[in-house]
């Protein structure tokens, strides 16, 4: 497969899975054999985390394509456009992601809370954080980078907890990892 059947196929998941109140995801969950969500109320939860990140995020989801990679020390978010020379999404990433990043250091991760729910997994933890978490907004050539980072292993714990969240919301399959893509 190559990359942009991959972007295509990752962009659809976003598009298909970005929305819901992770509160309601029990409630939409039909119990599996493993613990899980069968395959129609996890889907359903990505329709929902969709449609509501589309009312959060100002650049088109269906042309850009969200990257949830953990590190040692916490973890990166990146979002790029799926064409490089799409100026206005890229822009848009850009000023984006730099405001989230103000905002996430100061604690507030309102936002997410709108799209995932207030517990969605984590997010109780970075918004408690204080100064033991650093957030840091990097412009790349085709988007931007939100980087979190801690030496609390509580707090990286989280922040691993918030991007399993948000890849299992934003579809699993739309996760690669950026730096086999760069």
């Amino acid at each position: 497969m190559n990359r942009g059947t991959r972007a295509v196929i990752a962009t659809l998941g976003i598009v298909a899975g970005a929305a819901a109140l992770w509160a309601g995801r029990a409630a939409m969950a039909a119990p599996i054999a493993d613990g899980g969500q069968s395959a129609e109320a996890q889907q359903a939860r990505q329709e929902e985390v969709a449609r509501k990140g589309a009312t959060v995020m100002p650049f088109d989801l269906a042309r850009t394509t969200h990257f949830f990679d953990d590190r040692e020390s916490g973890g990166i978010e990146t979002v790029t456009a799926n064409d490089r020379n799409d100026a206005e999404q890229i822009r848009l990433i850009r000023r984006h992601l730099a405001a989230e990043a103000e905002r996430f250091g100061r604690g507030d991760f309102s936002d997410p809370a709108k799209i995932h729910g207030q517990d969605m997994p984590g997010l109780s933890q970075l918004a408690g954080a204080g100064t033991r978490l650093r957030v840091t907004f990097k412009s790349l050539p085709a988007g931007a980078s939100v980087t979190y980072a801690s030496r609390d292993k509580a707090i990286v714990a989280g922040i691993h907890e918030w991007f399993a969240a948000q890849r299992s919301d934003h579809g699993a399959h739309m996760h690669m990892d950026m730096h086999h893509q760069m």
